[in-house]
C-alpha cells in the first residue's frame, strides 16, 4: 500500500478519513478506542508539516440528521487527547469553507456525520467532490479500517478525485492480518465464538486451510455446531438455572488454553460466552488473558464485542499485550477470509 510516509504532507491540507463510530450510551461514549487508534496518524501528519487536517467519519445509522448521532461529540473527546480540534455541523458548503478558512495551521476539523447524507452510502461522486472542493483538500488518508470493506464516497469514489495514501492505522491493521494469513509461523489457531454462525464460516472455511487447529465457542457451539478434521467445538458448558448453555465450561476452557499455549499465531473472534454477565464471563476472561500474556507469538483479536471485552480488561490488567486489538469487525472478517476491500484496493492503486 501506499502510506503517508511516502506523501509530501507539508503545507498541505490533508482529508483523512477515520472511524469515530464509537458506541454511546446516555449521550457519552463508552469506549474511545477508535479515537484513539487514530491519533498516531493524527500526530505524524502534524510533525510532517499538514497546513490543515479535515477529519470525516460516520456514526450509527441515522435516517438524515440525527442529534443523537453527531460528531461533535467525537470531537470533544479528540480535543481532550490532542490540541487544536474544532468542529462543524455539515460536510460542505459555505459553513465547511469559513470554518477550514478559520482553521490556524496544524489544525484539525471534523465535520460532521457522513451518513446524515445519502450520498455517503451511495458512493455518490459528487457528494465527495463537494466535501473535497469545500475543504480545499489536496491529499486523502485513509484510516478508517472498520469501513473499507464497504464500497462508499469516503472509500471508493473519493479515490476519483485525490491522491489516496494509507494512513498509519490502517497501515497497522493490513500488516498484521496479512501476516496471520501468509505464511504465518506455526502452529495456527483460530478462535470461533459468538451467536451468528453464518457470519463466521467464511472465515472457518479459509482457515481449515491455514490453521492447525479452530477452536469453535459461544452460542455456535452450544447451538450444536459440528466440526470436523481440525476443529475443536467446546464439548461442555455453564448452564443458567433455566438449562441456557451460557458459556463455555471448565473442561473445554482448560483445553482452549492449553491450544493457546501451544501455538505461534492465534487469531480470536467472537466471545466464548455472554461475556456482558459476570457469571458467564469466564472462559472468555481465560482466552483473553493466556493471549495476552503470550510473548512468543503473534495475537490478533477482532469484532467489536471481543475487542470491547478485551479492552475492558486491558484496563484493569495492564500487563496483557496483543499484535493487534483490531478496530474492524465486519472488515478484518472478510479480509481474513480472502475478500477485497474496496477501500484497501483504491490505496493499492
Amino acid at each position: 500500500m501506499k502510506t503517508i510516509r511516502e506523501a509530501d504532507i507539508k503545507n498541505k491540507v490533508v482529508l483523512v478519513r477515520v472511524d469515530y463510530n464509537v458506541p454511546m450510551d446516555g449521550g457519552k461514549i463508552t469506549d474511545d478506542l477508535r479515537i484513539r487508534a487514530s491519533l498516531p496518524t493524527l500526530e505524524y501528519l502534524r510533525e510532517a508539516g499538514a497546513s490543515k487536517i479535515i477529519l470525516i467519519s460516520h456514526m450509527g445509522r441515522p435516517e438524515g440528521r440525527d442529534k443523537s448521532l453527531s460528531l461533535e461529540v467525537a470531537s470533544k473527546a479528540l480535543s481532550k487527547m490532542i490540541p487544536n480540534v474544532y468542529f462543524v455541523a455539515d460536510v460542505s458548503g459555505p459553513d465547511v469553507e469559513e470554518a477550514v478558512a478559520k482553521l490556524p495551521k496544524g489544525g484539525i476539523l471534523l465535520l460532521e456525520n457522513l451518513r446524515f447524507f445519502a450520498g455517503e452510502e451511495g458512493n455518490d461522486d459528487e457528494f465527495i467532490r463537494e466535501i473535497v472542493d469545500s475543504t480545499g483538500a489536496e491529499i486523502f488518508v485513509q484510516d478508517g479500517f472498520a469501513v473499507v470493506h464497504r464500497a462508499h464516497a469516503s472509500t471508493s469514489a473519493i479515490a476519483n478525485h485525490l491522491p489516496v495514501y494509507a494512513g498509519l492505522l490502517l497501515e497497522k491493521e493490513i500488516t498484521n492480518l496479512s501476516k496471520v494469513i501468509n505464511n504465518p509461523e506455526k502452529p495456527v489457531l483460530l478462535i470461533i465464538g459468538g451467536a451468528k454462525v453464518d457470519d463466521k464460516k467464511p472465515l472457518i472455511d479459509k482457515f481449515s486451510k491455514i490453521a492447525d487447529q479452530i477452536v469453535v465457542g459461544g452460542k455456535i457451539a452450544a447451538d450444536g455446531y459440528t466440526g470436523g478434521g481440525n476443529i475443536y467445538v467446546a464439548e461442555d458448558f455453564d448452564e443458567d438455572s433455566t438449562g441456557a448453555k451460557l458459556d463455555v465450561g471448565p473442561l473445554a476452557t482448560s483445553k482452549i488454553a492449553g491450544f493457546i499455549t501451544d501455538a505461534k499465531t492465534i487469531i480470536w473472534n467472537g466471545l466464548m460466552g455472554k461475556a456482558e454477565d459476570p457469571a458467564f464471563a469466564t472462559a472468555s476472561t481465560i482466552v483473553a488473558e493466556v493471549m495476552g500474556e503470550k510473548t512468543d507469538a503473534v495475537t490478533v483479536v477482532c469484532g467489536g464485542d471481543t475487542t470491547g471485552f478485551v479492552e475492558n480488561l486491558m484496563e484493569d490488567h495492564p500487563n496483557l499485550a496483543y499484535s493487534l486489538v483490531s478496530t474492524g469487525g465486519g472488515a478484518a472478517l472478510e479480509f481474513l477470509s480472502g475478500k477485497t476491500l474496496p477501500g484497501v484496493e483504491v490505496v493499492e492503486q
